[in-house]
C-alpha cells in the first residue's frame, strides 16, 4: 500500500498548540498520545534520548528551534528527518531579550525584592522608599554598546529592537547564512571575533546554538575581557555559558548582572543573577506559529516528499511532473544516484525528472516516474547500500 493511501500515526509527546493539529487532516493523521509504532513524533521539550524507534517511523517534527531533547544522530542512521520551526518563536524571544535588557539596566529584579521586603505597616514607609531608592539607580540604553553573538533570525530581531532603542550594535557571527545577512539592520558593526565582541560591549546577549564548539562559550577566560560591570544575557542554551566562571566574575564586579532563561541550581538565589524559568518561547502567538510551521512541513513531505527546515536533512523541494513520485533518503556517497537509476531502468520504469540535495553526510532524492512503481522495485532500492528509507508517494491516492 502506498504511504498516501493509509492514516499516520502521529505520537504528541507534550501539548502542542491546536492551531497546528488542526493542519493535519483527520482522514489522513490520526493523532495519539501513546503509540507502540508511530509514523510521526510530535515533541516540544521532551527528552527522547531513551526512546527505542522502529522502521516505522517516518518523521519527528520539534515545534520550537532547539533540538538537543532528540538523537538527531540516531534518527539520521534510520533515515528520519528532524523538523523543526527556525524563526517561529523569534519574536518572542526578541522581546524577552529587551525585557532582561531593561530589567538589568534599570536594576528591576533587586529593585522589587526591596518593595516587597517592606512593612506596609511601617509609618515611614515613604521615608525608607525614597532613601532605599538610591540603591537601585540605573543607566539608560542609548549610547550603550550591545553585542550580539548569533546572527540568526532572533539575534537580528535583537539587533533591529537595540538599535531603535538607540543603542550601538557590534555583531559576531562566523556562520552567518546569506539570508541572514540580508536581513541584519545596516547599522550593525561587525566584530571578527567574539573576543573583540567582549571586549567592546556594555551588554552582550547569546544567540547561538547548543553544540560541541559552542559549550562555555563564555567562560572564565574570556569574561576577564568584558568591561568592568558588563551585563551578560543568555535566551539562547543552557551550557553555552559556564555558570562556575560568571558567579565569579559577578564577586568579582567583572559583571555587574546576568540574566539567564535557564535557571541551574547554583545560579537561583544568587546575587546579580536574574534566573527566569525558560520563557523565552512561552506565548500562545509563538506556541501557534511552531506548531503551525511544522504542520506544515509535515503536510509537504507526507504529500510530496518535500524536505523544509529538517536539521539532518537538505531543503529539497521540486514541482510534481508526474503523479508517481519516490522520496529516498540515502547516505551521501558516490554513484548512489547511478544505483538508483540503473535499479529503476532494470525494471523498466521512466524516469521523469529527479532531485539530489546533500547535507553533510546526509542525501535526499526526489523521483518523478512516468509509470506507478510495484512495491517490488520499492524494496529493491531500499536493499541498495547506503539507502536508508524509501517512500512512495502517488499523487491523490
Amino acid at each position: 500500500m502506498a504511504e498516501a493511501a493509509r492514516r499516520l500515526e502521529v505520537l504528541v509527546l507534550n501539548p502542542i498548540s491546536p492551531a497546528g493539529l488542526e493542519r493535519l487532516p483527520a482522514e489522513r493523521y490520526n493523532i495519539v498520545k501513546e503509540a507502540r509504532s508511530p509514523d510521526v513524533i510530535l515533541v516540544r521539550s521532551a527528552d527522547m534520548h531513551s526512546m527505542k524507534f522502529d522502521a516505522n517511523l517516518k518523521a519527528v517534527a520539534r515545534a520550537g528551534a532547539g533540538v538537543n531533547n532528540i538523537p538527531v544522530a540516531q534518527l539520521s542512521r534510520l533515515g528520519v528527518p528532524v523538523f523543526n520551526a527556525p524563526g517561529a518563536n523569534a519574536n518572542a524571544v526578541k522581546e524577552l531579550v529587551i525585557a532582561g535588557l531593561l530589567i538589568a539596566a534599570r536594576n528591576l529584579a533587586p529593585a522589587l525584592d526591596f518593595v516587597r521586603g517592606l512593612d506596609t505597616g511601617d509609618k515611614d514607609l515613604d521615608k525608607k522608599v525614597e532613601a532605599g531608592k538610591k540603591a537601585y539607580a540605573g543607566v539608560e540604553l542609548p549610547g550603550h554598546t550591545l553585542g550580539v553573538i548569533g546572527l540568526g533570525k532572533i539575534g537580528s530581531l535583537v539587533a533591529d529592537a537595540a538599535i531603535r532603542l538607540g543603542m550601538n550594535v557590534l555583531g559576531y557571527d562566523p556562520e552567518i547564512t546569506v539570508d541572514a545577512a540580508w536581513s541584519l539592520p545596516s547599522q550593525v558593526r561587525k566584530a571578527h571575533s567574539a573576543e573583540e565582541l567582549l571586549r567592546a560591549s556594555d551588554f552582550v546577549t547569546l544567540h547561538v546554538p547548543l553544540v560541541e564548539k559552542t559549550r562555555d562559550l563564555v567562560n572564565a577566560k574570556n569574561l576577564r575581557l568584558m568591561r568592568r560591570e558588563a551585563v551578560l544575557l543568555n535566551f539562547s542554551r543552557e551550557g553555552i555559558v559556564d555558570d562556575t566562571a560568571v558567579l565569579q566574575a559577578l564577586s568579582a564586579k567583572q559583571l555587574r548582572c546576568y540574566v539567564t532563561d535557564f535557571p541551574s541550581a547554583r545560579l537561583i538565589g544568587r546575587p546579580g543573577v536574574v534566573a527566569l524559568p525558560h520563557l523565552g518561547a512561552s506565548t500562545g502567538e509563538a506556541e501557534d506559529n511552531c506548531a503551525i510551521m511544522v504542520a506544515e512541513q509535515l503536510l509537504g513531505y507526507f504529500d510530496h516528499g518535500s524536505m523544509l527546515n529538517a536539521v539532518n536533512f537538505p531543503d529539497a523541494q521540486m514541482p510534481r511532473e508526474s503523479p508517481y513520485r519516490l522520496a529516498i533518503a540515502n547516505a551521501n556517497a558516490p554513484n548512489m544516484l547511478a544505483r538508483i537509476s540503473q535499479a529503476m531502468g532494470d525494471r523498466g520504469i521512466n524516469i521523469h525528472n529527479m532531485l539530489n540535495k546533500s547535507k553533510g553526510e546526509m542525501a535526499y532524492t526526489l523521483v518523478d516516474v512516468d509509470s506507478p512503481v510495484p512495491a517490488a522495485v520499492v524494496d529493491e532500492l531500499g536493499a541498495i547500500k547506503g539507502v536508508l528509507a524509501v517512500r512512495y508517494l502517488p499523487a491523490g491516492e
